[in-house]
Formats: structure tokens, sequence, C-alpha cells
């Protein structure tokens, strides 16, 4: 008798689960109270990487003179780069319902809660509810965007995330109050758009996540581009301002005031779990997210939780791929849950993408490792499609000769950090990656030739005098 399965959200980490569920010959359900695909599909990931596109594009026609190519007087159109967006979007959801359909998911549109770890209680939009008995409740509800204490952060003109794609103009100035990972590709996106954005970033540097190296480079990049940052800044209040707001914030150089069309407020993201009942259902959690064990499941029996409402990993892949973990784990299909390299990229300009441990993380573990960098300046591939900025730094462990982080600022670094992914993952030795052929002209050359230089053997790199 197959087993029945009941998710609570139909994001990537609910969906997806579901998706290998059935196919592993469960009975599933997946509850969702918005959109099939979650944030990701509908306000996150997707969207903002529709509009990353058209601000490279931009990027590519103020630089066409470069390629000998004049183009003059052009303009866009917001209502058109909307409508791409959102059919982007429309035709992703209708596939992925017709993806659940076509193994016999049962998709419920509604809330879930926790009545025992047996039974859940589904609200529907005209309040009327009903209860689902299932062997097993996998919670997927995902993240919401982290409000401030900060006075008068409820203007009206002040946005989060999810009302940054809705736009209908574009601000002549935007204030930016968070300088991580969404912060910064807003900052860019409006930036190709034409408005005037100051980012405001209470740590010493942007991107405070990421290898220390690549994120100041980045700020320098973005700075040359437009993007003011100020870093090591409070934002204390926002007032009304004329048509806008006023932000006084304050830093090294004390207080000032900033005037913006539209803030964003961007200070990261908290685990959805106020509407579960876990408190009545015994289920432990705190302001990180609920607590699971290595294959996913909280302290109660039949009971697991996977994605951003853990906490461990807020990133979509790395939600649905926990789902798999579970859901195998569940039905008997897999009895190791292995430690999971999950690639992080960041879609700004140039790309950033990573893999495995910063410098920063290894000095503090107190690993010996020896570390090298290649210029994308260098590479043939860079230089043919006019994106030199950035480089790949790779990290090794002395001891073992391994891979133990990869970090790519550069053009494409999301599609060129699998292979790190792939090493580090299968902890292959340095031998290895020397010996595997890269095609040319090709950008992955140049994560090649970084690995070569861990041993000073780069083949396109200036020869250093030994001191």
């Amino acid at each position: 008798m197959s087993k029945k399965l009941v998710f609570i959200g139909g994001g990537p980490g609910g969906y997806i689960a579901a998706i290998r569920a059935a196919q592993l010959g469960a009975e599933v359900t997946v509850i969702e109270k918005a959109e099939l695909g979650g944030t990701c599909l509908n306000w996150g990931c997707i969207p903002t990487k529709a509009l990353y596109h058209n601000a490279e594009i931009l990027h590519t026609m103020k630089h066409s003179e470069d390629f000998g190519i004049s183009v003059a007087g052009y303009s866009f159109d917001l209502a058109k780069i909307n409508l791409r967006k959102n059919h982007i979007i429309n035709k992703l959801k209708m596939g992925i319902a017709s993806i659940l359909e076509s193994y016999g998911v049962e998709v419920i549109a509604g809330s879930g809660s926790l009545i025992d770890p047996h039974t859940v209680e589904v609200v529907y939009a005209d309040h009327t509810s009903k209860q689902i008995s299932a062997d097993y409740i996998i919670i997927a509800t995902g993240s919401s965007p982290t409000i401030p204490p900060i006075p008068g952060i409820d203007h009206p003109n002040v946005m989060t995330s999810k009302d940054a794609l809705e736009f209908s103009e574009i601000p002549d100035h935007l204030v930016i109050i968070g300088g991580g990972v969404i912060g910064m590709e807003f900052a860019n996106i409006y930036n190709a758009f034409g408005s005037n954005v100051t980012v405001i970033e209470a740590m010493p540097y942007i991107l405070s996540n990421v290898d220390k190296a690549v994120a100041k480079r980045y700020q320098s990049i973005a700075k040359k581009m437009g993007i003011e940052i100020q870093v090591a800044t409070m934002a204390k209040r926002v007032a009304e301002k004329d048509q806008g707001c006023e932000v006084t914030v304050e830093g090294k150089k004390g207080e000032q005031q900033i005037y913006a069309d539209k803030v964003l407020v961007s200070v990261g993201r908290r685990p959805n779990v106020s509407h579960l009942n876990l408190g009545n259902a015994g289920i432990e959690f705190d302001r990180h997210g609920i607590k699971v064990n290595t294959y996913f499941a909280t302290n109660i029996d039949h009971v697991y939780a996977i994605g951003d409402v853990n906490g461990i990993n807020m990133l979509a892949h790395a939600a649905s791929h926990q789902g798999i973990i579970a859901v195998e784990h569940i039905l008997g299909n897999s009895d190791d849950a292995t430690d999971m390299i999950v690639p992080a990229c960041i879609f700004v300009s140039p790309e950033i993408a990573i893999a495995g441990l910063s410098e920063e993380q290894v000095k503090e573990q107190g690993i010996d490792y020896k570390v090298s960098r290649f210029m994308f300046g260098a590479n043939g591939k860079a230089m043919t499609l006019g994106d030199e900025e950035g480089f790949v730094k790779v990290i090794a462990d002395k001891q073992t000769n391994r891979l133990i982080g990869v970090h790519i600022l550069g053009p494409h670094a999301s599609d060129l950090i699998h292979e790190a992914v792939l090493a580090i993952q299968n902890k292959l030795d340095i031998s290895h990656l020397k010996h595997t052929v890269h095609a040319h002209p090709t950008l992955s050359e140049a994560f090649y030739e970084a690995v070569l230089g861990l041993d000073g053997e780069a083949l396109h790199q200036v020869k250093t005098r030994r001191k």
C-alpha cells in the first residue's frame, strides 16, 4: 500500500519533492495558498533574472561602440518588459501544473497548518476549511522579506523585493537598504534602467557572506557603474519628503539625509512559520527556522521541513535537493544523506558564483591551504565578449590536494561554477582537474588556469619571480 504524503507549500522545495515522491509510488497532495512555484518563480529568482537580462542588453547597447556598432536613440518600453517577464512566469507555472497533473499529484489551493503529525487543516480563500490525513507531512512554506524596525518604514514609497518587480515607472532616485544579494541584484537592474541608486549597508562591505576579495572587487566595479554605496552605515528613519522619502542614515561622516523617490528594503528573509501551528504540534523551531536533522525530519515523527523554512540555506535549488533527500528517506529509497556542496549565484554585472569555503572561512577553520587567481582579462573568450572584468579564485587544502573553495567574479559565472561543485562534492584531487581537457576558446579555461596556478603552473600568466 502506497504512503500518503502531504506537502504544505508548492514552491521549489514542495513541488520538486512532490514529483519525486510520485515517481517513487507515493500518493501525493500539495497545498499552496498563493501560486505554484512559490517566491522563486513568481516574485524572486525568475522575474529578477528576466529583468537582469534586460539590464544586460541595455549595458551592451550603451557600450556598442566598443564592438564597432553605432546604436542611436534606443529606448525601452516598461509595459513590454513586464509583459515578457510575466509571460515567462506563466509559462513555467503552466509547465509545473502540467507535470504535477501527469504524475497524479493533487494540488489544493489553500493555507495549510498542522493539527497533529498526521493531519493538516486546509483553509480556503472563502474561509471554509477541511482536514486532510497523511502518513507524512512535509512543510515547505518558504520565507518572506524581513522588515527592520526603522521608524517610517511603513511609508507607501517603501518597497520589498516583491514590490520592486512590479514597477510601472523607473524612480529617478532609489535608496536600497541592505547590500546583500537581493539588494545588489536590484541595484544592478535599476541602475541599468537609469535610476540613481544608493545602497546603504551596515557591514564594512557589501555581500558580506561572499569571499572578501570578490566582494571588495565587485564593490569597486559597482561604484564605477554609478551605483553609490555607503558601507558601515545604518538607516535610522524614513520620512515623507516632497513626492518621495527622506532617508536618514548614520555612518562614518555622521548623520545625513538622502532623498529617494522609492526605497527598497532588502535586509534578509525570515522563515514562514507563524501560521503553521508548530507550537501546538510540538515541533521545535526558533527565529532561524524549524529544527531538522540531516534528512530534514523534525523532532516529531512523520513531519519534515525543507527549504527556507528550516533556515539552513535559503536558495531555491537547496530547497529542491532537500526535498528529494527527505522523500527518498521517507520512502526507503536512500540510506545516506551526504553533505551538499550548494553553489550560490549572484546575478549582478559581472556575475558572481560561489562553491565551498571562502578564504576567511578556511582561515577560521585553521586549514593549511593554497590559493590561486586567474584574471578574465587574460582569457581569449572573455576578451571577444568584451567582458574582461573579474577573476576565478580557487582554494585547495595543502594536505589533501583537493579543492575546497571556488569563487568566480566574471562573465557567465553562474554557468561556470558547476565544474567546481562537481570537483568539491566528489573530493577530486587537483591532478584530476589538471588532466581534464578544456575546450578553446572558452571561459572555462579561466578555471583550468586558476587550478594550474595552485602549483605555479598557469600557462597564460607571467611567471612570478621567486624571492
